[in-house]
Order: structure tokens, then sequence, then C-alpha cells
């Protein structure tokens, strides 16, 4: 995963929110969406307090239209 930016990319990181339910056995995690001219956006979420190799290997991303935005949910 990138941690770099270039002129045409909007990134936007926020925690997630947990349900009360599970704050006990949750992970935080942390979103983190890329928006490029000529490519779909993406969103990719990982462990919030990873580093290293457990960064490179713990995490998902998802391209647009598979996912929808936090407002839209609520």
């Amino acid at each position: 995963m990138s941690t770099h930016a270039t002129d045409d990319d909007v990134r936007d990181e926020a925690p997630l929110p947990i349900p009360a339910d599970d704050v006990a056995e949750a992970v935080p995690l942390a979103a983190e969406i890329v928006v490029s001219r000529g490519r779909p956006a993406e969103c990719t979420l990982y462990p919030a307090d990873a580093s290293g190799l457990e960064l490179m290997s713990s995490w998902i991303t998802a391209r647009e239209g598979s996912f929808v935005s936090l407002e839209r949910m609520r």
C-alpha cells in the first residue's frame, strides 16, 4: 500500500465506528480513499495501529462501485 499522493489523488482517512456489541473483539480499522483522474476511486481498509510487515499483509481494497459512503448508510 502506498503512503504517497500524486497531484491528482485525493486521500481521506478516518477511523471506522465499532458497533457497541463487538467492542471487546474489534480491531480498530483505518480507511483510505484514493480518487484519481481516469481511474475508479479505491477504498483501502487496514488495522489502524498496523506497521511494517503487518501493514503490508493486513489490508483489503475495494474499487468504486463496490462500496458506499458512510453518510449514505446512516
